[in-house]
């Protein structure tokens, strides 16, 4: 391919810049949708020659009625047209997301245009949804198949560890459950983590499918069910105050070394969840229950963290960029990999501890451990 003119090349920029007003240059560009990408979803469009027709902005050549298209087009104008009816539940992913996510968002919009027709019924709106799906055993690493069950109607998710078994293993809550993709903590790129209360500690389960569309599918339709039962317990809320109370993702998840309450223990390396105002520690990854959990309350409250360590700690461990957490009950201290590893993390504890508490953070507040 001849290289694209700078001429033409700035034309399309600014055909982007108008359009979109972001004062960014994506990179790339969908001569046939009509619409601008980033370098992440180009090689997603790409897999599907069929519908998309992939170019470089600066190194590809474009046609005048190419350039003509793009500029008649758009991501807006293209955004009214295959994103009209998406469901106010539908998770739409962002750069940050994973690469299942964001292939089967493009897919739904402008292969299976899921969303170009109002009124248009949902599969994730049926109230009940059916299947097996690999999860990870309790105690020990093995994924083996397992039938679950959401239905909207009794409010739960069940898992069977048989097909035909009468009685499920576990019932969890809709109203409890949180889910979140986790392709590399899984080692599989279409990986889910579930978390629910049981017995008030977090329990996890893993989870996958080998079809990306089934594990999407799965997550939305559970969003789906739990925007029905939140709004039945709210009825006078809106979507807008119901839809950030749907699954979450993480803050932040790493490896980190603390020491017990003693601060005299050894320090031992665990791995760390921070999940709104609760920080979970494990010994693995992929453990089922957390070895401990600390409440993050609201600074007014007697909660902080600030960098390195009390004076005369005796730190064993292999490293040495600190952390203490103080809240009213107790002290933490835990160590850092690096410095930039405990700037990030004090930057995520110091916003949990800076923000208004809720109602319901005070009433779900149990002792640290």
């Amino acid at each position: 391919l001849t290289l694209f003119t700078e001429k033409g090349r700035l034309a399309l920029v600014t055909v982007w810049n108008e359009r979109e007003k972001t004062g960014q240059n994506p990179g790339w560009g969908s001569c046939s949708l009509g619409v601008f990408i980033c370098l992440a979803c180009s090689g997603i469009h790409r897999n599907i020659p069929a519908i998309s027709k992939v170019k470089s902005l600066s190194l590809s050549h474009w046609e005048d009625h190419e350039v003509q298209f793009m500029a008649g087009n758009g991501n807006e104008l293209m955004r009214r047209k295959y994103e009209a009816a998406v469901p106010v539940y539908y998770y739409k992913p962002n750069h940050k997301d994973g690469q299942t996510l964001r292939e089967q968002w493009i897919r739904a919009k402008y292969e299976r245009k899921e969303f170009s027709e109002p009124g248009k019924s949902f599969i994730y709106e049926e109230g009940t949804k059916d299947g097996m799906l690999m999860k990870k055993g309790r105690d020990n690493v093995q994924f083996l198949s397992r039938r679950f069950v959401l239905s909207e109607r009794e409010g739960t998710l069940k898992y069977f560890t048989k097909f035909d078994a009468k009685e499920p293993k576990a019932v969890i809550k809709v109203d409890t459950i949180n889910a979140t993709f986790q392709p590399e903590k899984i080692g599989n790129p279409n990986g889910l983590q579930i978390t629910y209360l049981k017995d008030y500690s977090t329990r996890n389960i893993f989870i996958y499918h080998d079809n990306g569309k089934e594990i999407v599918d799965w997550f939305n339709t559970i969003r789906a069910v739990q925007l029905h039962y939140l709004k039945v317990a709210f009825p006078g809320a809106s979507d807008a105050e119901l839809v950030p109370k749907l699954t979450r993702n993480f803050l932040k998840e790493g490896y980190m070394e603390k020491t017990g309450p003693r601060h005299t223990e050894g320090f031992k390396k665990r791995w760390f969840t921070l999940d709104q105002r609760r920080l979970m520690y494990f010994k693995d990854p992929l453990d089922a229950f957390a070895k401990g959990e600390v409440f993050l309350g609201n600074r007014d409250h007697g909660y902080s963290a600030s960098p390195g360590l009390p004076a005369g700690t005796h730190c064993n461990g292999a490293w040495q960029h600190g952390i203490t957490i103080e809240t009213p009950d107790r002290g933490f201290l835990f160590t850092c990999e690096s410095e930039n590893e405990q700037k990030d993390w004090l930057k995520h504890f110091n916003e949990v501890i800076s923000a208004v508490m809720s109602p319901q953070e005070y009433t779900s507040k149990k002792p640290n451990v």
